[in-house]
């Protein structure tokens, strides 16, 4: 929430205003957020005695049950707008199709809109609230690695349009978020990998403690949902909880001086100079946290050619990417991609580079005065460096698949007109069209019933406690049983 203050000054042909906006918000840490037992998220709503929560449909089919208990059990009631929402589907007629529920619903002016899922989700939907009236309230329940980690920290929110992610948003902080990490318990591994990326990049230029942790527990952290899952010692749970707390709160003292980005220089853009590009360029995208892996590692043999980091650190950042199974290189990254990133961040960033780099493991330097030639060495020793590792560099589950890749149900009438106002500025999303999909971003299909409401798992298929067995091409940087 914010509020403002502001002066206004006669001048000699006019007036001077100064104003101030105090934005101010919470973070709440609990596991079981829709178990009855904690009424914390209800006596929220209690005012208004109804809830608009918009919702991924896949974690809906998981967790609708137990939120629709929750409420009903508090006497609240609950209208739920279901939604798929993609990395392609992160578009304005997603966008549209929460406003239409919103107005619909009759929603006040201070009256909070839930909002339950990844990151996409709480985006875009956070983005119809910013938009309704000019200035809605939400609260946040993140149910993802990226968006428990990530995306619950900024206050900033957006679709895709044209061939640029995020091009049209806002800043609109939350009421309130709730941070619940036992959704992870339902979460693919693909997901847990994408979403253990982002707390690399906060560590490697932040928080060194927390990148010891990392690379001390890595498989256990992946394989057990961050010690949520079944069978993960409390050792695992233990350090998970400390690293995500302390990721968390590293991001937060970097981002709530800096909420609208007035500042170009930001620590935590380690990693997100060219991945921009590596997300939307092929033709099935990349998922977020690899798209920014593979800019981290690059940009980690480009901080090791200028000697900003040692051999040692280097390799070590490497290796961690590798045994995470996360990616450090694509086909499609070369030169080309190369030029167009470092052209189009430039006009993000007021003119100048500010490519985050590690300088040592643990801070972080700018970059502004490399060429082009420079940049061009450091990728081609980067792919020379690529081939001793596993699937030279290539991560596992890297692109995004029926786990997160849904598209809204909207009105198709709707859909291809504002699909024709966006051909003026550039195909939509990259393919020109909203297509037909598959399910969206978040939770493996098939949970039975989660019990007592602290997500206990009885039976599912696509994985078992929120795991896929079986991965292909070598797990966690282990190939044919070495590891990376």
């Amino acid at each position: 929430m914010s509020d403002l203050t502001a002066s206004v000054v006669e001048t000699a042909n006019g007036f001077h205003v100064d104003g101030y906006e105090k934005i101010s918000y919470d973070f709440t840490f609990l596991d079981g957020v829709f178990n009855p037992e904690n009424p914390q998220l209800a006596e929220c709503y209690k005012r208004w005695g109804r809830v608009l929560a918009v919702t991924d449909l896949n974690v809906y089919n998981v967790y609708g049950e137990q939120i629709e208990n929750y409420f009903e059990h508090y006497r609240l009631e609950l209208k739920v707008h279901k939604t798929k929402i993609g990395e392609k589907a992160k578009t304005i007629p997603t966008f549209l199709s929460i406003v239409d529920s919103m107005t619909e619903f009759g929603i006040y002016r201070k009256e909070p809109v839930l909002v339950v899922g990844g990151g996409l989700v709480t985006d875009v939907a956070g983005f119809a609230c910013a938009a309704y009236r000019r200035n809605t309230n939400f609260i946040r329940v993140p149910t993802t690695v990226i968006g428990l980690i990530d995306a619950s920290v900024s206050i900033k929110v957006a679709v895709n349009y044209g061939n640029y992610k995020n091009r049209l948003g806002a800043y609109h902080a939350p009421m309130h978020t709730f941070l619940d990490f036992t959704f992870l318990r339902t979460l693919p591994t693909a997901q847990i990998r994408n979403g253990f990326a982002e707390l690399i990049k906060i560590s490697t230029c932040s928080h060194l403690d927390t990148f010891n942790l990392l690379d001390k527990y890595c498989e256990e952290i992946i394989d057990t949902g961050f010690g949520r899952c079944d069978g993960a010692s409390q050792e695992v749970r233990d350090a998970a909880d400390k690293i995500n707390k302390e990721g968390i709160y590293e991001m937060l003292k970097l981002e709530t001086p800096n909420l609208h980005e007035i500042g170009l220089d930001r620590v935590i853009a380690y990693g997100h100079t060219w991945s921009p590009m590596h997300e939307l360029v092929p033709e099935t995208p990349l998922r977020h946290g690899h798209a920014i892996s593979i800019d981290m590692a690059y940009s980690a043999t480009l901080a090791n050619s200028r000697k900003l980091i040692s051999d040692a650190e280097h390799r070590r950042i490497l290796n961690l990417f590798s045994r995470a199974g996360l990616s450090m290189d694509h086909p499609q990254f070369d030169e080309d991609i190369l030029e167009k990133g470092t052209a189009a961040i430039m006009k993000t960033r007021d003119g100048l580079l500010r490519a985050a780099v590690p300088s040592p493991i643990g801070s972080c330097v700018f970059l502004n005065d490399v060429n082009a030639k420079e940049l061009k060495a450091a990728l081609f020793r980067h792919k020379k460096l690529m081939r001793i590792y596993p699937r030279n560099g290539a991560g596992i589950e890297a692109f995004v698949d029926a786990s997160d890749t849904g598209y809204t149900d909207n009105n198709m009438s709707e859909v291809k007109a504002i699909e024709t106002a966006a051909a003026k500025a550039g195909s939509l999303n990259g393919n020109g069209a909203i297509h037909g999909g598959s399910v969206p971003n978040g939770h493996s299909n098939g949970i039975k019933k989660l019990a007592n409401g602290n997500g206990t798992v009885d039976g599912s298929s696509n994985g078992v406690n929120g795991h896929t067995d079986g991965l292909s091409n070598g797990v966690n940087g282990y190939t044919n049983g070495s590891k990376a």
